[in-house]
């Protein structure tokens, strides 16, 4: 069997699909809820990348970049990033390569973009997600954004 896994744009027509993907249970205080994340892409039209992930036509997780924005927060655009600000692989479809997809797609397009790096932040911890990004070539850059780490990936 060939799967064939791509990003679609949220549309009228697939809203309900995308708030409709859930993490685990117990993957619920790692990250915001899809309706959350549509509501900030909302709010920051020109930094918000909104995507569904497809395996074929099956809807298998939602990623959220941010492209371009002041990380400091500072409003002196000294600092400026871009990378994935959300990532929600569906409850039982983890595992199967989704996530790393996910985290690649978002590189292509900062790439795409002029980028040469991607950040990321995850909450710390055993049950959180540090493994995964650290296996993916991710390092802590020293950084808190919140309660959650920075990290960095350097792309070639």
């Amino acid at each position: 069997m060939t799967t064939t896994l791509r990003l679609a744009m949220v549309t009228a027509a697939n809203f309900d699909v995308a708030i409709g993907l859930k993490a685990r249970r117990d993957q619920e205080h790692l990250v915001a809820p899809v309706v959350k994340s549509l509501a900030e892409a909302y709010v920051y039209p020109g930094v918000a990348w909104p995507r569904i992930i497809l395996d074929g036509d099956r809807p298998v997780g939602f990623l959220m970049a941010f492209l371009d924005i002041d990380f400091a927060g500072d409003g002196r655009g000294t600092d400026i990033r871009s990378g994935l600000w959300r990532l929600n692989v569906a409850a039982g479809e983890q595992g199967r390569g989704y996530g790393r997809f996910a985290v690649e797609s978002v590189a292509a397009e900062i790439r795409r973009r002029g980028g040469t790096r991607m950040t990321t932040t995850w909450h710390p911890g055993e049950d959180g997600p540090e493994g995964f990004y650290l296996g993916l070539g991710f390092r802590p850059t020293g950084e808190m954004s919140g309660d959650q780490k920075v990290g960095e990936l350097a792309l070639g």
